[in-house]
Parts: C-alpha cells; structure tokens; sequence
C-alpha cells in the first residue's frame, strides 16, 4: 500500500512505502533500532531511505540542542544523539516534527545519518531505486537558448521570476543574493516582486555583514555557512521560524519560503530564495523544478560574476580608466598610447619616523589614510591613481580638454591634498607632511615588464621629473612643486625656485612653489 504520493509524469517525485517484515539497523554489533513498521522514502535521484518509528530506536538518545535542518520537501528537521557501546554519536538520526503535506507520513519516524547505522538489514525485502528521470521541460530549454543572451543579472533574475510564472509556479518573490570580491562590497542582491513586476538591486557593504545581527538571524547566513536549504511554511507551525524575515514576508500575505544554495563552481555558495503566496505554497513539482534550473542558472549568474570581479579587481589594482584598458584587450606587453598628461607624485614625508613613533599596526592605518585622501582627491579632479609605489603615489591626469585643464585639476588636487592631510578630520589621524610634485609632458602609457609578469604604467620625463621635484621640495621647506608651464594662475602666487639642477634629469629645469599657507 502507498502510503504518500506526488506521482504527474516528469515532476520530482516523492514516495513513501512501508516495507514488510521485521527491519534493524545495527552498528557493528549493537541493534540501534528493530521494527516491523518501517518505511521507505523513493525521491528523485536520491538513494532510498529507511525510517524507523521513534518508539522502536533502541539505543538511548537526546535531543542535539540548537541544530536544524531545513528540507523543501520534507520540512524542518530536528535531530537527536545517540549512545552506542558508551559513546555519544552527535547528531546521528534526524526526524520530521510537523512535516510537509507530501511527506505527512513521515510523523513520528526518525532516519539515521549516513556512517551511524553500519547495516540496515531489510530482511531480504527488495528496495527500488528511487526516480531519475528528465524534469526540465521548457523551463531548462529556455535557460540554455535564451538566457545566455541576457545582458545584466538583473535582467536574468527578473526574466527567470517571470518564466516561473508562466510555469505556473506561484512565485510572488524572488531573490539572489551573489557574493563579490570588492574591498567594500561584500555581495549584491536582486529582488523581484510580482506585484509590481520590477527588479531593485541593493549592495551588502561587508562591514555591515560582519556588524549586522539581521544577517546572523537570517536564511541568507545560514544557507552561506554551507547548512544547507531552508523552507518553512509560513502558514503553520510558527515555532519553527528561526528567522526574522519569516514573519515579515507572512504579514505580507506569502504562504510558503525557500532558501536554496546556489554554489558556483569553486565553491563559493550563492543564495536563491523564493516566496509564495499560493493557498498551498509551493509544491513538491515546483520546488523540484527550480532544483532542476538551479545548477544551470548558477553558471549564468557566475559568468556576470567573473565579469565583474575582473572588473572590480582590475580597477582596485590598476584604477578605473587603466583597469578598463586592461579589460578591453591591452594586455600584451609594448600595448599603450604616447599621450600628454600632467603627472602628480605625492610622497609621505618622515615615514621611518612615524612608523617607529606609532607602531607598525598604528602606522598602517595613517598609511592607508594618505593613501585613501590622496585618491579620493585625484578622482574627484578627473585623475587616477596609477600606482602606490613603497610610501608614495604616482596619479596621471591624461589631457581630455587641453594641457591648461590637466594642469589645473593636477594643481587643485595638490592644494588639496595638502590641506585634508595637514588638517585631517578632528582627533582620528594626526596631520601629515607631504612632498608633491608635478610636471607635464608625453608619457608612453601601458604596458612594459617581462612576459610573464606586465605593469601598467607610465614611462617618459615628465614622470621622472615629478618624482625629483617632490624630493627637491624637502631640501627648500615647500610641500608643492610644480615644473615651469603647469601653473600660470598668479592668483595662486608661485613662488620662482630658479633653474634646478636635479638628480637624473639632464638638463636644468625652471621651478615653482605653490605657497600652501596662501591657498588652503
């Protein structure tokens, strides 16, 4: 006699059959259970599992606190620790307290885990293999014609929501959640709603991830710490919702929830949630159907994310307008543009001393300041940082509208710099001296190194000699530096240096001082 059923052609099937005869399950010589009630769960591709009425386990056992499972399919799972010959076995059988529709008769029976029970011994009544046919239809066809052409994750999470419903999947809510590699950034989530049929993206800023109570107590933590599936019916059975989120989403009219992972291929593990607002929620044909789409649509979702990690990462490393140079194909070795460009070279003065007065730990955090107010300075004037290079930066501010625009964001930038550094933000880092330099000229800009192992970068004079005229302001007292042609704004009285003789530039070169205390 069948017991429990989901048997439409093509669907994820779940079956549960008593099996005659007297069953035990033993671990080397011990009979952890003996019964003449068991059953048999068949579920598409899944090994057949044995279960046990609770009352014939044998062997002591305790509930296992604060641990549970959560199965779109069969319910929450509560598990128990089993003695055997003196020892605990931690979590070793699990069972379905209030289980869902299509595994109703599963109440009141517990399974052991794999490794716990050595044998279990059917006393020669046959078990079948469990299901394993073609689930997919149109809805996979669609996934490996159509998808791939998508553009944007977004585009991909809000088509796939629709397809669903067109599947006849009562989704009213779709989300995925899809971790990055950003210094900032710790993952983005796109969430479609049925209702108002749109998409909204949000970032998760990994402080907050690290700071937020709602993430620990969330199905999004504990579908990403490798635990496995959530599903919760959020019409029964509230003190099982170990998640703030549930009771949100039932205010909201949504019956049914499900959280599933959505691993990419080096094991990084995604999240794909849904929820419904169906009378019934999901069924086991639905749930079972997006499990069939979900390893297909995690490759999707995993190209966008290399894209976008190589672009992130290329542009953390190299910046924005040289990171888009590398992306788009000029990565050889001799690939680059002889262009014209004010060149800024910013050097944090007295490093050996600050380092021994603060402490290395101290003295990174003020390394990463200058740094960081350096940066932010030179692209708010349409430069980039081109490169850290020991305790100093190099930024290029390539000509776009002319060689008096480049100077000037390359001068503006400078004062700037000066004045946050000198006048940092009250009681979080003391002020910093700084040695600038600027001048301008043709520059190669790309790539040189080995063939193997390439810098993006910039070659030529005007390079060199912003680097001498930031080590020459040390020698007169002057924290800016310009070479003669980058400032002709008198109202920023430049002070004349004369004609400076500097280390390994070969000719005489007229120089500036932009005095910081008339300006800033």
């Amino acid at each position: 006699m069948t017991i429990a059923a989901q048997t439409t052609s093509n669907d994820y099937q779940i079956l549960v059959e008593p099996i005659s005869g007297l069953i035990e399950a033993r671990r080397g010589s011990t009979v952890l259970a003996r019964t003449s009630r068991a059953l048999v769960m068949y579920e598409t591709r899944l090994s057949p599992v044995v279960y046990f009425p609770m009352e014939d386990v044998l062997a002591p056992m305790r509930p296992a606190a604060n641990f549970q499972t959560f199965c779109p399919f069969k319910g929450t799972a509560s598990y128990f620790e089993l003695e055997c010959d003196g020892e605990w076995l931690e979590r070793a059988i699990w069972c379905y307290p209030h289980p869902l529709p299509e595994s109703a008769a599963l109440e009141g029976y517990v399974a052991f885990m794999p490794g716990i029970a050595d044998e279990i011994d059917t006393g020669g009544a046959p078990l079948r293999n469990s299901p394993d046919r073609s689930i997919s239809g149109p809805l996979v066809d669609w996934l490996l014609r159509e998808a791939p052409s998508i553009k944007t994750p977004e585009e991909l999470t809000a088509a796939f929501a629709r397809r669903l419903v067109k599947e006849g999947v009562a989704v009213s809510r779709l989300s995925v959640l899809i971790w990055s590699l950003h210094p900032m950034i710790a993952g983005r989530r796109y969430v479609w709603t049925r209702d108002d049929n749109k998409i909204e993206s949000f970032e998760a800023l990994h402080e907050g991830i690290r700071t937020s109570e709602a993430y620990k107590t969330s199905p999004f933590y504990h579908v990403s710490q490798g635990r496995g599936g959530v599903r919760q019916k959020l019409d029964a059975n509230p003190e099982e919702f170990q998640f703030s989120i549930m009771g949100e989403l039932r205010e909201k009219g949504a019956t049914d929830y499900v959280a599933m992972p959505m691993p990419f291929s080096g094991g990084q593990i995604n999240i794909l949630t849904l929820a419904s607002d169906h009378p019934k929620g999901f069924t086991t044909a639905n749930l079972g159907l997006i499990f069939e789409c979900s390893s297909i649509l995690s490759r999707l979702y995993e190209v966008f994310a290399l894209k976008g990690n190589a672009q992130v990462l290329l542009e953390t490393y190299l910046g924005a307008r040289t990171g888009a140079r590398v992306l788009g194909g000029e990565f050889r070795r001799g690939d680059g543009d002889v262009i014209d460009a004010a060149i800024l070279f910013c050097d944090l003065r007295s490093s050996t001393r600050l380092e021994t007065e603060l402490g290395r730990d101290t003295y990174l955090d003020l390394l990463n300041h200058f740094f960081e107010t350096t940066t932010d300075i030179v692209n708010a004037h349409n430069g980039e940082v081109l490169k850290f290079i020991g305790d100093a930066v190099m930024a290029i501010f390539p000509v776009s509208k002319g060689h008096s625009e480049a100077c000037h964001q390359a001068v503006r930038s400078s004062l700037e710099i000066v004045k946050q550094l000198v006048n940092p933000d009250e009681g979080e880092f003391p002020p910093i001296e700084c040695g600038i330099g600027v001048a301008f000229g043709d520059v190669t800009y790309g790539n040189v190194g080995s063939k193997e192992r390439l810098d993006f970068t910039v070659i030529g004079s005007a390079a060199n000699l912003a680097a001498r005229l930031s080590d020459y302001g040390k020698t007169v007292g002057q924290s800016i530096v310009v070479a003669s042609g980058v400032c002709d704004d008198p109202d920023l009285n430049p002070k004349f240096l004369g004609s400076l003789e500097l280390r390994n530039v070969t000719r005489p070169v007229e120089a500036f001082a932009l005095p910081v205390e008339d300006n800033i």
